[in-house]
């Protein structure tokens, strides 16, 4: 595969993946309107901490679209760590939203 072909899949992957985060985070909204006042609190907590994690994903896309082929190897290393970083902690705050349930 081609680096080229490697980045595109990469930014197709990372995109689906924040559109699922989305979707989750807004079921995750959907519960905390109608949980007790005490799990509402903490599930508002988990979500505003996955919003900022799924920007912070929207963010190295961006930055990954804007790098040329020259830059990608480079770029790739940096980027997938920022990319481990926001998986984990949305994964965290969702499993901690369960808890809340």
């Amino acid at each position: 595969m081609s680096e080229k072909d490697e980045k595109e899949l990469r930014k197709q992957r990372m995109q689906a993946k924040l559109d699922e985060w989305r979707a989750e985070a807004d079921k995750l909204e959907a519960q905390a309107r109608g949980a007790s006042a005490d799990a509402r609190l903490k599930l508002n907590e988990r979500i505003a901490e996955l919003r900022t994690r799924i920007d912070e994903g929207k963010g190295a896309l961006a930055a990954l679209a804007e790098k040329g082929e020259e830059a990608w190897a480079s770029f790739k290393e940096k980027a997938t760590a920022t990319w481990d970083a926001t998986k984990a902690a949305y994964e965290e705050g969702v499993s901690g939203s369960e808890r809340e349930k």
